[in-house]
């Protein structure tokens, strides 16, 4: 199975916004008539719900990337309207966030109005969380005219990036949302992309080889770029996360999601078959299946067998993030079993 951004046909839109999305259309309960200003909780700016475009048919906005809430969300559902919203949902302490956020900030900048990114932490809204079934994080999500589309789970290389916000560009053509915004005082969102934005801060050489690496498809050498920056300072969090990352794009490339389960269905007390559907489920996001699976294992096994699954789990243990709560009890039980 390989790693690849999702076609538009294929995109999911099971998650259900559609409170949001009523929300987002009606006036909150008890309030009056709404006043000029921004109703109480829009997002910083954001066009009220009912907000139609300035009379050069292009939407204000305070910033083309938001940090929204719970609470703010709704003024999104309504941006979407206008343009199609990719949603970051992130925490302070995931690894793969701090990969994958800059390079979607850097891309919205690029596409110069035409989609705005909405920022969620996940530690601080859990009813978006839980509308976007974060199951892991980073997860990256689009909303056009006001429906939810899974995108993807984890940090993805900026070209795989790029291919999936250029289909949901299309798909929002598809579905007549075709529209631009304007950050508040610039004239226009084109030609303030042309200026030019600031250049983001470098990457340390053997990250830098790494992400290329990945680019490029090469698995190998990015392995061994992170594992040289691992060698040359054992604390650089980043290096292990992305070396967690790659790692899993390389064990996956070239097999099919449909020869792995049929494996490890054949194979159920077979290490090598469901270390493999372990990997399946933690790409698409089932992170407890796969550490159920891996879990329930080692009791079973020894020797090189238990070891190989005690250093998968921890990989994993790298790539959700140790703060996550499932890493938590994840951690504590495989503590139990081995000790």
């Amino acid at each position: 199975m390989t790693n690849v951004p999702p076609t538009p046909s294929s995109l999911r839109g099971a998650v259900d916004l559609s409170s949001l999305v009523d929300r987002a259309q009606r006036p909150p309960q008890g309030a009056g008539t709404p006043s000029a200003g921004a109703p109480s909780g829009s997002a910083a700016g954001v066009p009220a719900a009912g907000a139609g475009p300035a009379d050069d048919g292009v939407v204000s906005v305070p910033s083309l990337v938001m940090d929204v809430t719970d609470q703010s969300f709704q003024d999104i559902v309504q941006l979407s309207t206008v343009v199609p919203v990719i949603v970051d949902i992130w925490a302070e302490w995931c690894g793969p966030c701090k990969q994958l956020s800059p390079v979607l900030e850097r891309l919205t900048e690029e596409y110069a109005g035409r989609l705005v990114l909405a920022k969620v932490d996940a530690d601080t809204n859990p009813q978006l969380v839980q509308a976007f079934q974060a199951q892991s994080i980073p997860t990256v999500a689009a909303v056009i005219g006001g429906r939810p589309l899974g995108l993807f789970v984890g940090a993805l290389p900026e070209a795989e990036v790029r291919d999936v916000l250029e289909q949901v560009l299309q798909a929002a053509e598809q579905n007549g949302i075709a529209g631009r915004v304007q950050v508040d005082g610039a004239a226009d969102p084109a030609a303030d992309a042309e200026q030019g934005e600031p250049e983001p801060e470098p990457l340390p050489p053997h990250h830098q080889a790494a992400y290329d690496a990945i680019e490029a498809g090469d698995y190998a050498t990015a392995i061994a770029e992170y594992r040289t920056a691992i060698l040359q300072d054992p604390h650089d969090q980043m290096a292990v996360a992305g070396l967690a990352q790659v790692s899993l794009l390389d064990r996956l490339s070239g097999k099919t999601a449909d020869e792995i389960r049929a494996a490890a269905g054949a194979g159920p007390s077979d290490v090598a078959a469901q270390l493999a559907v372990a990997d399946l489920d933690i790409s698409g996001g089932h992170v407890e299946d796969a550490f159920g699976r891996l879990l329930d294992l080692v009791p079973t096994v020894f020797g090189d067998d238990r070891e190989a699954l005690r250093v998968r789990l921890v990989e994993y243990f790298e790539l959700i993030g140790a703060e996550d709560p499932r890493v938590v009890a994840a951690r504590r039980r495989l503590a139990n079993a081995l000790y």
